[in-house]
């Protein structure tokens, strides 16, 4: 057996999909004899065999076993309801057709919101789906039955058959990025944190979704991505030659809350007394670091002669922001149970309504990929429901399924997928009918070879390819059918004609509403991304200009910004899941949307110094200079955005501007100064990544 488990270790990383397979090929059974053989109904049978196949093999929550259970539970009771509603419209076809294009819109889109919502839709939608399409469903009774014995086992095995340990290999890769950062931080020019913020970025892309649900403690990890990214950037730049004792005193103490943060995320420091001592020292290093700046000005200053003391601010300023939230996301997890269930937050954390709304509000947008998304989603379902019906279909449920499977995010990759999925479906059936006919009326024999074509539906998909997978699928079909009423052959052939309808209606749907995908729209996320960020740098540094404390609340601005950059991971991760050739070399785009990231965070760094330091201090010339430098910064952008789209050339990078600043200037003032050289900086490394799409 060592040959193909190495084998299969090789294609299925950490044997998740056969556990998954393995669990699920005794539980469905189990559901399915439960029905068929003690309640002795054929459509009590269905729900449970194919909820359980919902439940367990379509989905696999990740975490510790008590966040598994409240999302297998909270599964089971939305897909019920929706179960309820399906077996309510069905038999009247406008309202199936129109009820199926809701609820496909709303779970589809809705997801946005989070990974868990995300990784469950396809087992929403099937749970709609199957009252609609069976056409025996008189009342919404036997459904619910099977669904309910179908959630009962799906929960049970979910606990006891085989759960994973509780790794989070995202939460992992936060950690090593954050203690290797520290590391380069004790001991400038050191270069090993370049491959452990690599590997974060692997983790963070590594799913079509973003990693992170509603919960308090996920956004707040969530955010350290992009703040460890772009301190590895800023630490890349600091001279390990340069000898300025107050700078290195912050970068010092920047380490040692570095330390103390990802350690309360890694669980291996239990209070947070340690990281409050560390932020502690961090700000009285940050305020030495201040006069030092202010007493050694002299009448007129470069910013390339502050620059060691600049990149110690820059520092300490995204190492409190990960401090902040690695607290917030131990506060979240010790909230007790109540305050948990009720949403109640820690201090100063937006609440769970606010946060969801903020994220769709982001995609209520016509670039957003994810509205596209939905909304041919729903179409291709509804249209599926419709064509079923009006090609008399006698299972139209393989044929919304067929749909299901095939829809990809654009038109040329959902063809391949419906050639794959007939392709599997053919081979499926010719498997499946040399076990109908070698098996016969041997009904033991069927319930015998049930859990191997489960187990092998399971594992297929993953450890060999997807046309496998609707093989072991087909089989299994076959096998439920034929125990409930045998059908033979005819059972497998109507398949194969309910798949190809589905995957044409799937196929048809992709060409009218995306024919493209996602990198038809992804120049246009980049580009709205980094006008929206760069108004919201120059905004910051208006509102610093003008007085400089407006709270803590974010603006329009910000969240202008924020609503873009989600927008831009959304299609970014589109585009990398996509199959098929990219025609611009992935580095380039890369480059691109990492940008984003470090001109947002200019814009909160400006923000927060000037809450800090107040109103501006020095002659007009100076207020003159920073405003006509926030006006050239957001034309550049405007134009690299107006290039992306394919209005325009690249424009070229910016001129290097050694800027004077008068001696009465703030500690505040040079360092925005500062932040607007640091952004130009931005602008000449994004010429030749732009310059490189642009071409193509």
């Amino acid at each position: 057996m060592r040959q193909p488990l190495e084998w299969l270790r090789r294609h299925d990383r950490g044997l998740v999909a056969l556990r998954r397979a393995a669990r699920t090929a005794i539980a469905m059974p189990a559901a399915f004899a439960i029905g068929t053989e003690i309640v002795g109904d054929p459509v009590v049978a269905v729900f449970a065999a194919f909820g359980s196949f919902a439940m367990l093999l379509l989905v696999d929550f990740s975490g510790t076993m008590r966040r598994r259970v409240q999302a297998q539970v909270a599964l089971a009771v939305v897909g019920a309801m929706l179960v309820v509603v399906g077996a309510l419209v069905a038999g009247t076809v406008w309202l199936s057709v129109v009820s199926m294009a809701l609820v496909g819109f709303v779970v589809l889109f809705s997801a946005v919101v989070s990974s868990v919502l995300a990784g469950a839709t396809t087992s929403l939608l099937l749970a709609f789906i199957l009252p609609v399409t069976l056409g025996d469903v008189s009342s919404p009774v036997e459904p619910l039955a099977g669904w309910g014995i179908a959630a009962a086992v799906s929960l049970l095995a979910a606990v006891l058959l085989w759960p994973a340990p509780p790794v989070d290999p995202f939460r992992d890769a936060i950690v090593e990025a954050g203690r290797a950062l520290a590391y380069r931080l004790r001991a400038a020019g050191d270069r090993r944190a370049d491959d452990a913020v690599e590997r974060l970025r692997r983790a963070f892309f590594a799913t079509p979704f973003r990693p992170a649900g509603l919960g308090t403690t996920d956004r707040a990890v969530l955010r350290m991505v992009d703040e460890l990214r772009w301190l590895d950037r800023v630490a890349a730049r600091i001279d390990p030659r340069a000898d300025d004792p107050a700078a290195r005193a912050v970068e010092q103490a920047s380490a040692a809350v570095l330390d103390r943060s990802v350690g309360l995320l890694a669980r291996t420091e239990t209070s947070r007394d340690g990281l409050h001592d560390a932020l502690a020292s961090l700000r009285d290093a940050v305020g030495a670091l201040e006069a030092h700046v202010a007493d050694g000005t002299p009448a007129s200053v470069t910013a390339s002669a502050l620059d060691p003391c600049f990149r110690a601010e820059e520092v300490s300023f995204v190492v409190g922001q990960i401090a902040g939230n690695a607290e917030t996301a131990l506060a979240a997890e010790r909230r007790s149970w109540i305050d948990q269930v009720l949403g109640r937050q820690p201090t100063n954390v937006a609440a769970l309504l606010s946060s969801a709304g903020e994220r769709v509000g982001a995609h209520l947008d016509r670039h957003s990929t994810w509205l596209h998304n939905s909304l041919r989603g729903a179409a291709a379902l509804a249209g599926a429901v419709l064509a079923a019906d009006l090609a008399h279909a006698e299972h139209g449920f393989w044929v919304v399924l067929g749909t299901l499977s095939v829809l990809r995010s654009n038109a040329l990759s959902t063809g391949q997928s419906v050639v794959r999925a007939l392709l599997g479906t053919v081979v499926g059936i010719i498997v499946g009918a040399g076990i109908v006919l070698a098996v016969g009326t041997n009904t033991t024999l069927l319930w015998v070879l049930l859990p191997p074509a489960i187990l092998v539906t399971g594992v297929a998909p993953a450890a060999i390819s997807f046309a496998a997978g609707q093989a072991a699928f087909t089989v299994t079909a076959l096998i439920l059918f034929d125990l409930l009423a045998p059908g033979g052959l005819e059972t497998g052939f109507i398949r194969v004609a309910d798949v190809a309808l589905g995957g044409a209606v799937s196929l048809v749907v992709g060409l009218l509403l995306w024919p493209r995908g996602a990198g038809s729209v992804l120049g246009t996320a980049v580009a709205e991304a980094y006008v929206d960020a760069a108004a919201y740098v120059a905004d910051a540094i208006h509102r610093g200009l003008d007085g400089g404390r407006d709270g803590d609340a974010p603006t329009a601005e910000a969240l202008r910004a924020a609503s873009a950059s989600r927008r831009l991971d959304d299609t970014f991760r589109g585009y990398l899941a996509e199959r098929g050739s990219k025609p611009v070399p992935l580095e380039d785009v890369t480059q691109l949307v990492n940008g984003v990231a470090g001109l947002r965070l200019a814009g909160d760094a400006v923000s927060d110094l000037w809450r800090r330091d107040g109103a501006l201090d020095g002659d007009a010339a100076t207020r003159q200079r920073l405003v006509s430098g926030a006006v050239d910064m957001t034309a550049w952008f405007s134009a690299l955005a107006a290039s992306l789209t394919g209005r325009g050339e690249v424009p070229g990078p910016p001129a290097d501007d050694d800027h004077v600043t008068d001696a009465g200037a703030s500690v505040a003032t040079l360092w925005t100064a500062d932040h607007l050289e640091a952004v130009r900086r931005l602008q000449a490394a994004l010429v030749e990544p732009a310059r490189s799409v642009n071409r193509r």
